[in-house]
């Protein structure tokens, strides 16, 4: 994988986040964080991010309504939620709309990588 790709990470918990962007880093990509998925469809990142993880849960609009929202203006975004309360009917929903995963907090960084490769190649 290519230091050319942009992977955002939305989650209000700012130890995740920048755990999640050092690890993403050291993998070779680009990183963005947002601490709110507002922040994440305000920002131009938007349009040039390759790959997003994103938590379930955050005040506000959840990592459910913001794949709502990217799919309502046909983003094709590839989306690896994370979350610290599984539920099997979000997870249903969310693979269902086209998440690549959705991964229990705390999060195995191989298994970031993995599902991160997974996503990078839907988009080539």
């Amino acid at each position: 994988m290519s230091q050319s790709h942009v992977v955002s990470i939305v989650d209000d918990d700012r130890s995740v986040r920048t755990a999640t962007q050092t690890l993403i880093r050291s993998m070779g990509f680009k990183a963005a964080a947002f601490e709110s998925a507002e922040d994440f469809l305000n920002s131009p990142e938007v349009e040039t991010t390759d790959c997003l993880i994103a938590d379930i849960q955050m005040p506000g609009m959840s990592g459910v309504d913001l794949q709502d929202a990217l799919v309502a203006r046909n983003s094709k975004l590839p989306i690896i939620f994370i979350t610290a309360f599984p539920d099997d009917r979000i997870r249903e929903r969310v693979l269902a709309a086209g998440a690549v995963c959705m991964l229990t907090k705390p999060c195995d960084g191989g298994k970031i990588e993995k599902y991160l490769e997974e996503a990078l190649s839907r988009r080539n």
